[in-house]
């Protein structure tokens, strides 16, 4: 018989874990709910918040193993002060149904309701608004930044590149606004997410999708209205729901812990427990029994973020106590080379014949295509946003800059095209041609990877589909380009059921480490090639730092958001001037 066995219970039987007679099990969410756990390494971090973070992986873990515990009789899950996409919105609200379903009481308390509460809500059959609370489930809103009015201040053009009509990234640097064509595409993007928002909002709460949308129109609601409507089940204060709870199962326990990994900071008590840390820490798990490998993709595709997730798979790739992949990708793409880097370790583990299964997180689009593309099989939510089959390659020309400042240049060549990418100047008409020409073939690269790795599984021509169309998992699923509706859950389920009979544990690549680890100790040693990847940035790390900065909450998540990702965009391009990146704006508010 073939068991899956989470990473937090390898440290104890499941006698043990699962032995608590009549658990309530409670989920307290706070920030972001992380893909890799991965620890940024600074200082701010690692003080203001020294604790390992719990991971979307570790989170849909153990959800599941509450579903299948006959001694869990009830969640409780608040996720107020949390920050989670759509994507792990679907895929946690589908696991609360799995819950009801195997008649466990299910409760979701909030102080506001909001698109993320109303979703995980209509999953509960007790769902709590706090009395006298507003609602901020006004719909769905994306809000795009433009950079051209910026650099022309300052004298500094980009020159922009696009294959495929629809590749529309890169067009923050040198419009206003968006092109008809990018336009066109995030408002069928939006539609799709929107209907998508309101049916399973409607559905969880017996109601018609006009009853939800009424709602949403009036902009601000009192509680008492949600609760005539039908969109929460009790007005509660927190205190009184507690009591309420608390003697309902006034004989069980609460576990706000239950298999889930330990959290906490390691404990520095002296100039020794820092030299450990220093000394470098090593894998905490059993490595030596049967183990299906979740290695998380996150961010923008980068040398350097690559870096880490490549030596994992190889890894994974030589061990063969390692039966099956889960590819976990939330990414927008990026850099072009690096994609095609990371493409090559995954075919490197699809040639072992061991299961290669993706999960796609809320974005994996372009470069989070091409690297998913040879999977046996490609998750996605009906919410994530995929596709982005498209090439675009980018220089800033910033002459203008230099004679504001009264700065002046003289260059030397030998070579035709030596100075292609010198900054000073845009590209002439004959350089262009020669760039386009060179993203062609690249273009012609993600084609071939995706009809390498799709095979007749794409319905239709391909470069019908490509040319920088962007898909929600819905449509996507449609035309091909994913297999299946699901999350990290179901790629894990089907990677076991590939892989065999015994007992099957599952880890999550590299172990993740609380901020302070992170920060002293080094990574751990990679696998045996002789010339490695670069794994850090020090540009990056710079910019995460300087993010993190209170003056610039001002602006709000989603405008810092993408500033960051405006940065990375321009510190990738130094390296690498062809990039398989999607969109820019298409970063969903949930809260």
């Amino acid at each position: 018989m073939k068991t899956l066995i989470p990473t937090a219970l390898c440290a104890f039987t499941l006698t043990a874990a699962l032995c608590a007679k009549n658990t309530v099990v409670v989920y307290d969410l706070k920030g972001k709910v992380p893909e890799s756990g991965a620890a940024s390494g600074d200082i701010l971090s690692s003080i203001s918040n020294p604790k390992r973070p719990i991971t979307h992986y570790d989170l849909v873990e153990s959800i599941n193993f509450a579903i299948k515990d006959k001694e869990v009789k009830a969640i409780l899950i608040d996720i107020d002060d949390a920050s989670m996409g759509l994507a792990q919105l679907q895929e946690v609200r589908r696991l609360l149904l799995q819950a009801k379903a195997a008649k466990k009481d299910v409760w979701l308390f909030t102080e506001s309701y909001s698109l993320s509460t109303a979703m995980l809500g209509s999953a509960c059959n007790h769902f709590t608004l706090m009395p006298e609370s507003g609602s901020s489930f006004q719909g769905l809103h994306s809000e795009s930044m433009y950079f051209k009015g910026l650099l022309d201040k300052i004298g500094v053009k980009m020159d922009v590149v696009h294959i495929g009509d629809f590749k529309s990234a890169g067009e923050q640097f040198y419009r206003t606004g968006p092109s008809e064509a990018a336009d066109k595409q995030s408002s069928i993007l939006f539609d799709s997410l929107y209907s998508q928002i309101i049916s399973q909002v409607a559905s969880g709460r017996s109601l018609k999708d006009n009853d939800v949308k009424k709602i949403i129109d009036q902009g601000f609601v009192t509680s008492q209205q949600l609760l005539d409507a039908k969109l929460v089940d009790h007005l509660e204060y927190r205190t009184d729901l507690i009591k309420k709870i608390k003697a309902k199962y006034k004989d069980y326990k609460f576990d706000k812990s239950y298999a889930l990994p330990d959290t906490g900071a390691p404990k520095i008590e002296g100039i020794m427990d820092l030299f450990k840390l220093m000394a470098g820490s090593k894998d905490t798990r059993d490595l030596s029994k049967p183990y299906i490998a979740i290695i998380p993709l996150e961010g923008a595709i980068t040398d350097a973020s690559i870096a880490p997730v490549r030596k994992e798979v190889l890894k994974a790739t030589k061990d063969p106590m390692c039966k099956g992949l889960v590819l976990r990708v939330n990414s927008p793409g990026g850099s072009a080379k690096a994609s095609e880097v990371l493409w090559e370790a995954t075919e490197e583990f699809k040639q072992t014949k061991r299961p290669f299964i993706v999960s796609m997180g809320g974005v994996a689009a372009s470069g989070g295509y091409y690297v998913s593309a040879l999977a046996d099989t490609i998750y996605a939510e009906t919410g994530t946003i995929t596709g982005s089959i498209g090439v675009v390659g980018m220089k800033p020309a910033l002459g203008g800059a230099m004679e504001k400042l009264g700065i002046t240049t003289h260059s030397m060549k030998r070579g035709q095209y030596a100075d292609l990418y010198n900054t000073s100047r845009a590209f002439s008409i004959k350089e262009r041609e020669l760039v386009k020409n060179s993203m062609l073939d690249v273009y012609a690269t993600f084609k071939k990877r995706v009809t390498d790795g799709r095979g007749d599984r794409i319905k239709g021509d391909l470069e019908k589909l490509a040319g920088g169309r962007v898909y929600s998992g819905a449509d996507a699923l449609k035309i091909g380009l994913i297999d299946k509706v699901g999350g990290l859950n179901e790629a894990i389920e089907e990677c076991l059921s590939k892989c065999g009979d015994g007992d099957i544990f599952t880890h999550l690549f590299p172990e993740p480490k609380n901020p302070m680890e992170a920060l002293f100790t080094s990574p751990a040693s990679g696998n045996d090639e002789l010339i490695q990847m670069q794994s850090n940035s020090v540009a990056n790390k710079l910019s995460t730092t300087i993010f993190q900065q209170d003056v610039l909450n001002i602006m709000g998540d989603q405008k810092k958001m993408q500033l960051q990702l405006f940065l990375n965009q321009l510190e990738s391009m130094q390296k690498n001037h062809i990039q398989l990146i999607g969109p820019a704006g298409l970063n969903i508010q949930t809260k």
